[in-house]
């Protein structure tokens, strides 16, 4: 990491003072020493650069360079009309909605909860249940190497609380929607999440990003969570926001014993997006899946970071990312599993496949093991190619043109992942905005 240039950092310490006054008392709390420490840590750590091996290939120069200034507080910019055009079709869930970083009760819609269950605003948790809130926020995603957490962690102000109690099974998905409405100046909102589930739980939880307008925006989220002995969590995560947006978020997962995380990161969005995704496997018998597909054309950019550390024995990973890349797009993809002295009888699989639809598309994937117990078996690869011209010519063969052959072996490419999501109503909504990207771009090469 570098120093931020003292304009840059003097910007963020000025809407840092701006922001502490606008607290209304909350001055005193634990969370507020939490935000103080992060700005402390961020004066030190800046802004990253390419310099830095953990964003080699993603420069954020253009995000350090922009004066976004935050939305102190909520105010109407979506309207009932967006949340049903954006909700997903047939899903029955409990919905919190947030426009800008804050938290939204009437564009919100919670069914019946079982006893003990809470799923809300994060601001409002600060003060209704500030012991539970401030026995894990911060415990989990950490503010002293990376600067976009630290930012997050500084300006902490809202997001969503979940609270499971022990052998609760939730059979309605909670979806968070996080909506980024239009603005004159750059803006910037960091929403922070934080789930708590018990033992032998159940949960669902839909993360999705949009911009409702075109304009330059910077969605800085993090999402921490605790999963309980014995627990089952599906996390799925949409980003899809407006093609001058940037967006970097963190995904911190702390399981325990016997624990099952199955993560489905979807990218379609962005100029630049980088989904940080981290599980701290810290007891025996733990089961975690990372899957994760980014589609991306133009000049957007998609970096996906992943970190599984086996700390415990006994423990099983699975890992699948893809990416589809057109015209200039790049993408990143850099997986770390890492498995301790005590982690003996691992299996760890990772694999990382790449669909380059161009000439011009690149991408950078750097698979990456680091193992310190002898007793383990762990597998790594990554691919990248081209369509396949002889099953181009065998489906044409068949009677389908060149450009729908095409596309059947992309959407086939792409299934392979969005097949592992177990939510049907988004599993069918991603097929479909698949299809609209394909066909939009047969619609911009007949313009050209």
């Amino acid at each position: 990491m570098i120093q931020t240039s003292n304009s840059t950092y003097d910007w963020v310490a000025s809407t840092f003072e701006v922001f502490e006054k606008n607290l209304n008392g909350e001055a005193q709390t634990n969370v507020h020493a939490l935000r103080k420490h992060a700005m402390e840590r961020f004066a030190v750590i800046g802004f990253p650069t390419t310099r830095d091996e953990e964003w080699r290939f993603t420069n954020v120069a253009p995000i350090a360079k922009t004066c976004f200034s935050p939305v102190l507080a909520y105010s109407r910019g979506a309207t009932a009309a967006d949340i049903e055009r954006l909700s997903f079709a047939r899903l029955r869930s409990h919905r919190l909605v947030f426009v800008n970083g804050h938290f939204s009760s009437e564009l919100s819609s919670l069914e019946s909860l079982p006893h003990g269950v809470i799923i809300g605003s994060l601001a409002a948790a600060l003060k209704s249940h500030d012991d539970l809130v401030n026995q894990h926020i911060g415990k989990y995603a950490s503010t002293e190497k990376d600067a976009f957490t630290a930012l997050n962690t500084a300006f902490l102000r809202d997001g969503a609380f979940i609270s499971i109690p022990d052998k609760v099974v939730l059979e309605d998905p909670i979806h968070l929607l996080f909506i980024s409405t239009g603005s004159d100046d750059s803006f910037v909102s960091h929403p922070r999440n934080l789930v708590l589930i018990g033992k032998q739980s159940q949960i669902s939880i839909v993360e999705r990003y949009v911009g409702l307008k075109n304009n330059v925006y910077l969605t800085n989220a993090v999402t921490e969570i605790l999963a309980g002995e014995n627990s089952v969590l599906e996390h799925d995560k949409l980003q899809d926001e407006s093609t001058n947006a940037f967006h970097v978020s963190s995904l911190h997962v702390h399981q325990l014993e016997h624990s099952n995380l199955v993560s489905n990161s979807i990218s379609f969005g962005g100029a630049l997006a980088r989904n940080n995704v981290t599980s701290m496997l810290a007891a025996e018998g733990v089961e975690c899946t990372l899957n994760g597909l980014s589609l991306a054309t133009g000049r957007q950019h998609v970096d996906n970071h992943t970190t599984i550390d086996h700390s415990s024995s006994h423990c099983n990973s699975h890992e699948l990312y893809k990416s589809i890349l057109d015209e200039k797009a790049r993408g990143v993809f850099n997986g770390k599993i890492f498995v301790r002295k005590d982690a003996q009888k691992t299996d760890a699989k990772q694999t990382n496949k790449t669909l380059l639809l161009s000439d011009e598309a690149t991408i950078d994937t750097k698979p990456q093991l680091e193992i310190f117990a002898d007793d383990v078996k762990c597998t790594h690869g990554a691919t990248v190619g081209q369509l396949d011209d002889e099953q181009i010519f065998y489906l044409r063969s068949r009677g389908i043109g060149e450009t729908d052959a095409k596309d059947i072996l992309t959407f086939a490419f792409a299934s392979d992942v969005i097949n592992r999501v177990h939510v049907e109503a988004l599993r069918n909504q991603l097929d479909a905005m698949i299809q609209a990207r394909l066909r939009q771009g047969r619609l911009s090469e007949s313009v050209e």
